[in-house]
């Protein structure tokens, strides 16, 4: 028995003394790899950039500047995401580093909104012509998203058993008002808006005719530039595009895409990695050097840092009054933290111009009219420009509409400038399925304003509506305002629609089509500089901010939206729909467009 209990106090004690030495270990690692932050990374001769199309294109890194994710290495899991801020400042560096003889895509399943992969397709074809060097794109299988940038290759390679989804463009709503039936809970919806389908997954069962007829109409703009693209890189014309769509799908045989020119050639990885050492010019014996976009992004710039500077300040993700409030624990724009970031921007000298990069659906209405009279503040000291992501809509445009320029993106989702409230009512699932019963006394004709166990009244219901409508004339005012167009001529085209970016610049929305450069050189025009640097905010947070509680729903938030795939915005929607403001300025809640 002596021996049984001092063996295995010797056992815990050497799992206790590994335990503490491999945290010391862990510690001393991360804090090696924290003291190398900010030291520009260096790409060996005859580097390959690499870049997976796997996951989803995303504005920002969510992991500060490190070139890991602690909380991945810590948790377990890995996520696949393309930053495209990260994406962007690496190609336009691999063009000119003599190290970087081209690109490699690995594709696969990987998506993002539009306007997002769009600008990243536009920085592959600029990277191609200014620099003169190759790019290659092999796959076992390629998305819409992923064939669409692999298109821009000089070559496009397949697995012969693999496949190509180039089968058009769909979009889909769901629908919750006969489940929350079941349950005993009513939407009650105030709205002011034609086109303002956000609700509509709440009162209706299918969609109204006239989201069918807004969503039917950006989505073939957004197909129709797809094309005109994939087009022009492959030389096949729109119309045998759109007859491909019609009739293969992924399933089809390899060989079809060959027949069809949407690809060259079908091999395996074996031969894939003997055509990079040739165009490379590695010796068959030799390794393929490979280089990453985090690695490229942070080689040195030979730039010369000038003081004056144009800030680019990204707004993405929903609006909200308070962080965690909105759909999900994704990036948010929250009204207090980008008023105070914009006040310190328009405070600091050496910011001469601000771009504000916006890609959101909206959200709180509140919180955007906050930021839009920070705009206002900010746009009386120095010239303010929008650049549109993904989508600035709703919300996102009454953030927006301030600026001197705006500038977006063929396919950017724009416009949706409406707004509506939604309450929930209960009380059929409270006192009829539960059995709780309510009674009360009041001293006034409103002192129960908005009760539980009962919907709005009459009176209530009309006041209701007259505090939407005050807010729809508000915000078309303030887009009429900033966009010198008379209120009347905002209404017409306004009503909850959505519009393309390319939409909008023939109604008056935006100034003209491009993207964050392009922005940025309009800012600086404006503010009358030749000269100048390029300031990001705000910036990361610090890599521990992932392992700390502030940041442990990010994390787990991330792990499901990959398991949860497309179903993953309308969890999020149910779990926080009780965190909502009431009164909205967004898109619909969730829709897929694949």
């Amino acid at each position: 028995m002596k021996d049984f209990m001092k063996y295995t106090l010797a056992t815990v004690v050497g799992l206790l003394l590994f335990s503490i030495i491999a945290t010391i270990i862990s510690i001393v690692s991360i804090a090696g790899m924290v003291a190398s932050e900010g030291v520009a990374t260096t790409v060996e001769k005859n580097s390959i950039l690499r870049i997976p199309l796997r996951g989803s294109l995303v504005e920002r890194s969510e992991d500060g500047s490190l070139p890991f994710d602690p909380t991945t290495i810590l948790m377990g899991g890995e996520t696949e995401n393309i930053s495209l801020e990260e994406a962007l400042t690496a190609l336009e560096k691999a063009a000119e580093n003599k190290n970087v003889v081209g690109i490699y895509l690995e594709a696969g399943a990987f998506g993002g909104t539009p306007a997002m992969v769009e600008e990243l397709h536009d920085a592959l074809v600029k990277f191609k012509k200014e620099s003169g060097k190759w790019i290659m794109a092999y796959g076992d299988t390629y998305s819409k998203s992923a064939y669409y940038l692999s298109s821009v290759a000089d070559t496009i390679m397949l697995n012969p058993q693999g496949g190509v989804d180039w089968s058009g463009m769909a979009s889909q709503l769901y629908f919750l008002k006969d489940m929350l039936e079941k349950v005993g809970v009513k939407m009650q919806v105030f709205k002011v808006g034609t086109y303002k389908s956000a609700v509509e997954p709440f009162i209706c069962s299918e969609m109204s005719e006239a989201n069918r007829e807004q969503v039917t109409s950006f989505l073939t703009g957004i197909w129709n530039n797809m094309q005109k693209d994939v087009a022009e890189s492959r030389g096949i014309s729109q119309e045998t595009l759109n007859t491909i769509a019609d009739s293969q799908t992924p399933l089809a045989e390899a060989q079809a895409t060959i027949d069809n020119k949407l690809v060259d050639k079908l091999c395996y990885i074996s031969e894939v990695k003997a055509m990079l050492k040739e165009k490379a010019g590695v010796d068959e014996d030799d390794d393929l050097r490979f280089t990453t976009l985090k690695d490229v992004a942070g080689t040195e710039t030979v730039k010369k840092k000038i003081k004056e500077e144009v800030a680019v300040y990204y707004a993405y993700g929903d609006i909200v009054d308070e962080a965690g409030n909105g759909m999900s624990q994704g990036h948010q724009i929250t009204g207090k933290g980008m008023t105070d970031d914009l006040q310190k921007l328009r405070e600091d000298d050496n910011v001469k111009a601000v771009v504000i990069r916006v890609n959101s659906g909206g959200g709180s209405a509140y919180a955007s009219e906050q930021i839009w009279h920070e705009v206002m503040l900010l746009k009386e000291k120095k010239p303010v420009v929008v650049s549109m992501g993904g989508m600035a809509a709703s919300g996102g445009y009454y953030i927006s509409c301030a600026a001197n320029k705006i500038i977006a993106e063929p396919t950017t989702l724009t416009g949706s400038i409406g707004i509506f409230g939604m309450f929930p009512d209960p009380s059929e699932l409270i006192t009829q399925k539960i059995g709780v019963k309510f009674d009360g006394v009041k001293t006034n004709a409103l002192s129960d304003f908005g009760a539980m166990g009962r919907p709005f009244n009459e009176t209530e219901s009309a006041l209701l509506q007259s505090y939407i409508e005050k807010g729809y004339d508000l915000f078309t005012g303030r887009v009429a305002d900033g966009r010198g167009m008379a209120q009347d001529s905002v209404k017409a085209i306004a009503e909850g629609r959505v519009w393309t970016g390319e939409q909008a610049l023939g109604i008056g929305l935006v100034d003209q089509l491009g993207n964050l450069e392009d922005a940025i050189k309009v800012a600086a025009a404006e503010a009358d500089i030749e000269k100048y640097s390029i300031g990001r905010y705000p910036a990361p947070e610090p890599w521990f901010a992932n392992i700390m509680n502030k940041k442990k729903n990010g994390y787990l938030d991330s792990q499901m939206r990959q398991m949860l795939g497309e179903y993953y915005t309308t969890f999020s929607l149910l779990r926080t729909l009780d965190k909502q403001n009431p009164i909205q300025a967004r898109m619909p809640f969730y829709m897929t467009i694949q």
